[in-house]
């Protein structure tokens, strides 16, 4: 069977894309966008399915010759290098380019997109838990983001709890996008293991803002009951919202 050869990046083929780019910018979404995102990237206002379309088409190409000319110019565009790189599935060129793109990260749009799509990790979570248990040791908060985000998606199944809560009361952040992940993560873990996540809460060492969001997003949730909503109010902490 001949081997099917990949589309290989030069510097113009790359001008291309990112102009192909600007020419499918939409500046009401631009605006909108604006509204939800805090970047130091220039936002051109592409929908993420778009994104995803375009980084689904790039992962088709040669990709030793695409992350070499990866520029940071737009979102749109270290948000599609994510998603390819999201999409590899031989593992040490995986975590080469996850490590590089790491430092790329500045909001938390591109990091949830970015921490939801790892194929790799969806299809052996066993073998990487402890490399994101340890991000949440890092000191930049989007890199702490990475790994409780990761988490969230990938690893709220009972063997982890304990060693889950154990890094939570570790993290010494309090930058506001990593309280905001905890108490995400903290609230999915509640609606799937109530009792072991209420034991948690009552001796849990988070800060008082990540604690009473973490209940608000328990009592936003219709899958958890009416009853168990008031009941956790008890621990909501007074003076902090």
């Amino acid at each position: 069977m001949k081997k099917l050869i990949k589309e290989k990046w030069s510097q113009d083929s790359y001008q291309k894309y990112q102009n192909s780019l600007k020419n499918q910018a939409d500046s009401k979404y631009r605006e909108f966008q604006k509204k939800l995102t805090t970047t130091r990237y220039e936002i051109l206002g592409i929908s993420v399915p778009k994104l995803r379309q375009i980084a689904k088409q790039i992962s088709k190409t040669d990709l030793f010759s695409f992350f070499p000319f990866c520029q940071d110019d737009y979102y749109e565009e270290v948000l599609i290098e994510g998603l390819v790189i999201a999409g590899l599935e031989e593992e040490n060129y995986f975590w080469e380019q996850f490590e590089k793109f790491l430092f790329k990260i500045d909001n938390w749009a591109i990091c949830d997109s970015f921490c939801n799509s790892l194929k790799i990790v969806a299809k052996n979570p066993q073998n990487y838990f402890d490399y994101f248990q340890k991000l949440l040791k890092k000191e930049e908060p989007f890199t702490i983001r990475v790994g409780l985000v990761t988490i969230l998606n990938f690893y709220i199944k009972k063997e982890y709890l304990e060693m889950i809560f154990q890094s939570i009361d570790e993290i010494t952040s309090d930058h506001y996008y990593v309280n905001m992940a905890t108490s995400w993560l903290l609230a999915e873990m509640f609606i799937c293991y109530p009792i072991e996540t209420e034991e948690y809460l009552k001796k849990a060492k988070i800060n008082d803002f990540t604690m009473n969001k973490t209940i608000s997003k328990i009592r936003d949730s219709y899958r958890v009951s009416k009853e168990k909503k008031e009941e956790l109010l008890k621990y909501k902490r007074k003076g902090k919202i």
